[in-house]
């Protein structure tokens, strides 16, 4: 009896020191960084596939991680697509379905949204956006600081985010003045002063787990770089001065935008004048990728790159706006469809996720997801349960390499254009045209062997046609704020 009595003392001093063991050696919450491009296409990265300029700080992501080669935005542009991402809702569900201006700003998130952010304070991470925002105007219940972040530095309006050379940006409470960009002057290009706000975060928080928000607005219309970016691209046999040099992806075709920002379109978000939109557009994205490359530069620094995970992916297909010409890039890939549409050149989004503490380096996903799959995929990331009722999954398992839960289908609204609608279930992809008037159409592909939807299989399979109408219809709730009239 007496050794028994040992024996059990002895087996549970082991339990209790395997537990404190356990405690003292459990991996602390990792850091995350979800870098969101504007506009960029499936395309436009070399990993995709880009071959007219290079990526190779994107790149690294993909050697160093993850790529997903299923994975879709919230919408086609920019409002809904970033509310579907923060709020773990798609379109038929989230609160901001359109790019509806309001008081200077967007049409704002509510004040009882639970965020990305907001679900991540929860657990402790200290929370920063820099870049664009778009979900509410300042001091709104859309505001950032309203949402779940801590720190909000740069545009919040979407519409002064067309313009690289703002007179003004928006730093929490404050605005942020920019006597550089007055008048006519381009002194001071956005991107780069929000990059540095974005290091200094990062400075700051280094003890801490942190959740940083990056929502660049690179390399959406206009179209415009710095010299030292336009000059890559540009043939070395010709003048200094950009204006009077050749790009290297002649013939251009010059925009001719709105060059006097006194000039009241260019307040609401005119695009300035380009003479080489090509060359301007190979050197947006090249500086974007420079800064990625410098905040996995910052991390090594700080010693975090281990266990920070970093996704990069853009908010929804290229544009084709202020002289940009996505098909000369190639930019939407093997799909067909631009910014606006439900093709999957609109929606369907580059995604590469490094992790290197728990992502394997060079793995590839064919997982089917989306921007509302953010959320929940964080959630289970930073060990918190994930809400109910929302409509996105965590793919974090397909991040692991362990079994992934599927989507039983994917769904998207949008209010422009007539209104449109989709549907993604399985290989089977349903597009509504016009759903706002009365000549409705539903197209019907098998993207698994039709990727580009060039073959419309309507009439062949009426019963899947059918199947897809029904699930739009119970895919959505109605808004007064988002009416969608159901034919």
């Amino acid at each position: 009896m007496h050794i028994r009595l040992v024996f059990i003392s002895y087996s549970l001093l082991l339990l209790l020191l395997s537990s404190c063991s356990e405690n003292k050696i459990e991996e602390p919450l990792p850091n995350i960084i979800y870098i969101m491009a504007d506009d960029l296409g499936y395309g436009d990265l070399g990993v995709y596939g880009q071959e007219k300029f290079a990526t190779p700080n994107i790149d690294r992501l993909a050697k160093e991680g993850m790529l997903f080669t299923q994975h879709y935005a919230g919408t086609t542009v920019c409002a809904p697509s970033r509310s579907a991402l923060m709020t773990g809702y798609h379109t038929g569900h989230t609160p901001v379905r359109g790019n509806r201006g309001l008081n200077g700003g967007q049409f704002p998130l509510p004040a009882e949204t639970l965020t990305v952010a907001k679900l991540l304070k929860q657990a402790g991470y200290a929370t920063g956006a820099f870049g664009k925002w778009g979900l509410g105007y300042p001091g709104s219940t859309g505001d950032p600081l309203n949402q779940g972040f801590d720190e909000f530095f740069g545009y919040n309006s979407q519409t002064i985010a067309h313009n690289y050379y703002p007179r003004e940006l928006n730093s929490n409470e404050e605005v942020f003045s920019l006597p550089e960009n007055a008048g006519t002057d381009q002194g001071l290009y956005a991107p780069n002063l929000i990059h540095e706000k974005t290091l200094e975060f990062l400075d700051r928080n280094a003890g801490q787990p942190f959740f940083l928000y990056i929502p660049s607005v690179i390399p959406h219309a206009e179209l415009f770089a710095p010299e030292e970016y336009m000059q890559r691209f540009m043939k070395t046999d010709t003048p200094e001065s950009t204006l009077d040099q050749v790009s290297i992806f002649e013939p251009e075709t010059p925009y001719k935008g709105v060059d006097d920002p006194e000039d009241p379109r260019y307040k609401v978000g005119g695009y300035g004048s380009q003479a080489h939109p090509r060359a301007a557009f190979a050197a947006m994205v090249t500086l974007l990728d420079d800064q990625v490359g410098e905040i996995l530069g910052k991390l090594d620094e700080l010693g975090l790159s281990e266990n920070t995970l970093i996704i990069f992916t853009s908010d929804n297909g290229p544009h084709v706006e202020g002289g940009a010409d996505p098909d000369f890039f190639n930019s939407n890939g093997p799909f067909q469809g631009y910014k606006r549409d439900l093709y999957e050149g609109g929606i369907r989004m580059p995604m590469l996720a490094r992790w290197p503490a728990r992502v394997a380096a060079g793995s590839r996903s064919d997982h089917i997801s989306a921007f509302w799959d953010v959320l929940p995929t964080l959630a289970d990331v930073a060990e918190l349960d994930i809400p109910d009722g929302i409509d996105g999954i965590s793919f974090l398992p397909a991040l692991l390499g362990k079994e992934q839960p599927a989507h039983k289908y994917l769904y998207w609204e949008f209010h422009e254009q007539g209104g449109k609608q989709a549907i993604r279930k399985g290989d089977w992809k349903a597009i509504r045209l016009n759903v706002l008037r009365e000549n409705a159409e539903v197209l019907l592909f098998d993207v698994s062997q039709d990727p580009e939807e060039r073959t419309n299989l309507a009439e062949q399979h009426p019963e899947v046609v059918e199947e897809m109408l029904k699930l739009m219809e119970n895919s959505r709730i109605e808004d007064p704020e988002w009416p969608f009239i159901e034919k």
